[in-house]
């Protein structure tokens, strides 16, 4: 069997994914070390060890992500190439969708978001706003530094006392606004606060703007399915607060399954695409 095989190459996590010369999946996974390079070998190890395969069965890695240009030669003297992570995430985000076209926006330590259909991906633009954003202040406000660990705070936490809601400043229905929309994230901060309740505002504020991101980038086109990929997409709030967004403002949020691996997964599809122009 020969096989096609996707790497993301981040910071410290590298997610992979392999197919077969048939385009048929064969698993994915993520390997998290203290550098790109190592954090990819030993996914390439890995991925060969838990699908009982051989290095002589890889028959072409594709490489993507800020790590991958750290790779100048072949691995292991099999086959590589690289393809740009724009189009990456655009491929990967509508295979895992199912569809057509679709803004996919890609939260990582930043956000991405890439328009992508027929005609290819394009990066329409970006945001500092993203899962780094969430570690760095949530290590600073609640003393917490791991991602999981953050997201497990959160789900203590009560947002009422923390973010400023449209029904905290007027009596009456503005217009079409709920009541319960944040009209300031942090704008309360009500004394007693706990860290649970902090690091769930963080990741409150952090949704809220990359989801209002992709909604006014929605309004500049016909396009209105949103494909949500990236680390971010694991945070249980994550779901209901973009269905929120969905009600409010007639944009579809899709987070599919698997959207940790979408630009892993469009790296390896990358090969399919190129090999049948």
């Amino acid at each position: 069997m020969s096989v096609i095989i996707g790497i993301d190459v981040g910071g410290s996590t590298t997610k992979i994914v392999g197919y077969t010369d048939k385009a048929k999946l064969i698993s994915m996974l993520k390997v998290e070390a203290a550098d790109p390079l190592t954090s990819a070998y030993g996914a390439l190890g890995k991925f060969v060890n838990e699908n009982k395969l051989s290095l002589a069965d890889v028959k072409q890695i594709i490489l993507t992500g800020v790590g991958s240009s750290l790779f100048k030669n072949k691995i292991y003297g099999i086959a590589t190439s690289k393809v740009d992570e724009f189009q990456a995430i655009g491929l990967g985000g509508l295979a895992l969708s199912g569809k057509k076209e679709g803004l996919i926006v890609s939260m990582g330590t930043g956000t991405a978001f890439v328009r992508a259909g027929k005609n290819g991906s394009e990066h329409i633009g970006g945001s500092g706003v993203g899962g780094g954003t969430v570690v760095g202040l949530c290590h600073q406000l609640c003393d917490v530094k791991s991602f999981q660990s953050i997201v497990e705070l959160a789900e203590e936490g009560d947002l009422s006392k923390v973010d400023l809601n449209i029904g905290d400043i007027s009596a009456t229905k503005i217009s079409s606004l709920s009541p319960e929309i944040t009209a300031s994230n942090f704008g309360k901060m009500a004394d007693g606060l706990t860290p649970a309740d902090l690091a769930c505002g963080v990741l409150n504020m952090v949704f809220q703007t990359i989801g209002m991101m992709a909604v006014f980038a929605c309004r500049n086109d016909r396009v209105k399915d949103v494909v949500l990929t990236g680390t971010l997409t694991l945070v249980p709030s994550a779901k209901h607060l973009f269905a929120q967004l969905k009600e409010m403002h007639g944009v579809n949020f899709i987070i599919p399954k698997n959207a940790i691996y979408a630009t892993a997964t469009g790296a390896a599809l990358s090969y399919f695409k190129n090999k049948h122009k």
